[in-house]
């Protein structure tokens, strides 16, 4: 029957791939169901677990909130304590008693797990940098200190000095304390003070001219004071209460005018710092809130917008960040009362004399003594009196050997205007011996 049938080739294999298709359809059916069951399966399994363990996790929560340990609330209206309005995030008594330990100005942090607590709050009990900056900011000015240069051209001086710098409002009549690199140009002492001009620019818009009261480059503080009335004025704290970790702000305007009462944050990062600045050895508290050229003789201030600082100085270098210095207040109140009521520091004994440090290798090189050399004496100074004389070379006062300007300053602020001392000076190889009795700085 199929003997005259021709098994052609080609459609031999037309029927053969015909008859995969539906085969291979149904694999691939078979695989996607059962992918799509194993899924569910697993992710039902999944979603369980996770399910039970965050309910494990917010009953962990909610027990240590019922004993006190982390629970952050806000205050209801009965009991909110507010600073011009605003309410603040509270915590409970167990967990206020704990910040106290931590800092005596209360800072809250909130505390946690897991993604439940991520962020800190940085507020302190019944404050705010907000707060502060209204209280103390209208009390923050600018001075911008201009020398006139000494070459002219068609178009005017040629040579003009202009830097910016701030102060505090430390009295209603006018008075201003600073630091004294912002206005020294005004100085009577430096020849630039008969052409100096010095500008002051109060946050609410107003601009006075200012007169130099008094300034103490050793100490870097000035007073000037400006023709108005009325005025805002700082309150002043008290640094010798400080602690390194309590909030820290710092008013003033960095870079000049254009940034005009810019606010910044920190913390007190060191107490007692003792830093040299250009020949001057001063004690400072050191804290990470900026302070940038400009914001020198600006405030710094504590929770309570209290000065408890005058803005000085920044460590200004590459990788360097966060190290500002400021002045001690308990340090600087009672110069810059003496500048007020006298116009110099009252009391500080003066030997009258200037000079250059001999070091052991110049000492060796120009055959003379290591010491102090005399460049020269200021006439009716207690030097001029005690016979010494420009060219001596000072090498020891009260029987402390002296090498350096620090040490005969440091031996120097043992004594007060009126004491007498024995000074040893080398006068062309010969030691001779000098009765100097100190005079009064002026």
């Amino acid at each position: 029957m199929y003997n005259d049938f021709n098994y052609d080739n080609d459609y031999y294999q037309r029927t053969r791939r015909a008859g995969r298709r539906p085969r291979l359809l149904s694999y691939i059916a078979v695989v996607l169901v059962t992918s799509i069951l194993c899924s569910v399966t697993v992710g039902s399994v999944l979603y369980n677990k996770f399910s039970s363990e965050l309910e494990q996790v917010k009953m962990s929560v909610a027990d240590n909130a019922d004993n006190g340990d982390t629970e952050i609330t806000n205050r209801d209206e009965s009991s909110a304590e507010s600073l011009d309005g605003e309410q603040y995030a509270s915590v409970s008594e167990n967990e206020s008693t704990a910040a106290d330990a931590v800092s005596s100005n209360d800072f809250i942090q909130s505390s946690g797990s897991g993604s439940d607590s991520l962020t800190s709050l940085a507020l302190t009990k019944g404050s705010s940098v907000t707060a502060i900056a209204k209280k103390a900011g209208p009390a923050i000015v600018g001075i911008r200190m201009t020398i006139p240069g000494t070459r002219y051209s068609y178009f005017g001086s040629a040579n003009n000095q202009v830097s910016e710098g701030s102060g505090i409002i430390i009295s209603k009549d006018g008075y201003i304390m600073t630091n004294y690199h912002v206005v020294s140009g005004a100085d009577p002492k430096k020849g630039t003070s008969s052409r100096t001009i010095l500008e002051v620019f109060l946050p609410d818009g107003r601009e006075a001219k200012a007169v130099f009261k008094g300034g103490d480059e050793k100490t870097d503080l000035a007073v000037i004071k400006i023709g108005l009335a009325d005025l805002p004025t700082a309150e002043i704290g008290d640094s010798s209460k400080l602690e390194v970790g309590e909030l820290a702000v710092a008013i003033g305007n960095p870079l000049g005018m254009e940034f005009a009462g810019s606010v910044t944050v920190g913390v007190i990062s060191a107490l007692n710092r003792t830093v040299e600045i250009n020949g001057r050895t001063l004690n400072l508290i050191q804290t990470d809130a900026a302070i940038n050229e400009g914001n020198s003789g600006g405030a710094l201030l504590n929770s309570k917008g209290q000065v408890i600082g005058i803005n000085s100085a920044k460590i200004a270098a590459s990788g360097v960040e966060g190290l500002g210095f400021a002045i001690p207040i308990n340090d600087a109140w009672p110069i810059i009362n003496s500048l007020i009521k006298y116009g110099y520091v009252k009391g500080r004994p003066y030997i009258g004399i200037s000079g250059r440090e001999i070091s052991s290798i110049y000492a060796s090189y120009y055959g003379l003594a290591e010491g102090i050399y005399v460049t020269e004496v200021m006439p009716g100074s207690g030097a001029d009196k005690a016979g010494i004389k420009a060219g001596d070379v000072i090498v020891s006062m009260a029987g402390k050997t002296v090498e350096t300007i620090n040490d005969l300053d440091n031996i120097k602020e043992s004594y007060k205007p009126g004491d007498t001392v024995t000074v040893v000076v080398d006068r062309n190889g010969r030691k001779v011996s000098l009765r100097l009795t100190f005079g009064e700085e002026s």
